[in-house]
């Protein structure tokens, strides 16, 4: 399986997010392009937890026939297929003046395609293997760059029991303490703190906080995770507990 993500976990990446829907109220449009099967099945789940309409397609000739069809408001196009690979895909759906932003998919050293896909009109890339939650970011921020979209209200404060951890000013509070964090520390505490109650495990958070790609080994997260414990479980009754064998969970003090 090509992505770094479990697509059983894969619902997680879109509760950090508010929706986005068309202007008019109706799902955001999706296109998967891609000939391997389990990949593009595992886009079409992702994308549809996301809230989005969603259709894939193994060949170019079927991407161009979806793509005057559907109308998609983003296509993840890979670059290699079985019949017109993607850069003539996106050639052609330039030149008919369709300007649907597009995201590459490509070999991960496969440097001259990324730089074709760009030059031909692509609007970003992602290299295999990749983090799901990283390709949903980036449709997200095609989609808000390019296409007129609405965007559900979000609150940027996230509490569980007395601790409250704000998204814009970075800030993090425990019973009105303040909470000193580095940037790591953070970005760990925020996505415990996305899915409280939840267990999750070593892999996720590697995924989730130190991307796909950081070869390290799971002991890193034990270590951030005692020293989030120093900080915030010493203001007060412990929050953060170990399932063992499992992961880690944030959840409000009894």
């Amino acid at each position: 399986m090509a992505p770094g993500s479990d697509p059983r976990t894969a619902p997680a990446a879109s509760a950090e997010a508010p929706r986005l829907t068309r202007l008019d109220g109706s799902p955001v449009r999706a296109l998967v392009v891609d000939d391997e099967e389990s990949l593009s099945d595992l886009l079409h789940m992702a994308l549809r937890y996301e809230g989005w309409e969603v259709r894939t397609a193994a060949t170019g000739q079927a991407a161009l026939t979806h793509a005057r069809e559907f109308k998609p408001d983003v296509i993840v196009l890979d670059i290699m297929m079985p019949d017109l690979d993607g850069l003539e895909v996106l050639r052609r759906l330039r030149t008919s003046g369709d300007d649907v932003p597009v995201l590459f998919l490509t070999a991960k050293d496969a440097v001259d395609d990324r730089v074709a896909g760009l030059t031909a009109g692509g609007d970003d890339y992602l290299t295999k293997p990749f983090s799901l939650e990283e390709l949903v970011a980036r449709l997200r921020a095609l989609i808000r760059r390019t296409v007129t979209i609405r965007a559900d209200a979000v609150d940027p404060e996230l509490r569980v029991g007395d601790l409250v951890l704000n998204e814009d000013s970075y800030e993090v509070h425990r019973g009105g303490t303040p909470v000193e964090l580095t940037a790591t520390e953070f970005e760990l505490l925020r996505y415990l703190m996305r899915n409280p109650r939840r267990v999750l495990s070593k892999a996720q958070i590697l995924d989730r906080v130190w991307s796909y790609e950081f070869d390290g080994k799971a002991s890193v997260v034990e270590l951030y995770i005692s020293y989030l414990r120093k900080k915030i479980d010493s203001l007060g009754p412990a929050m953060i507990h170990t399932v063992r064998g499992v992961g880690y969970m944030i959840k409000p003090a009894p």
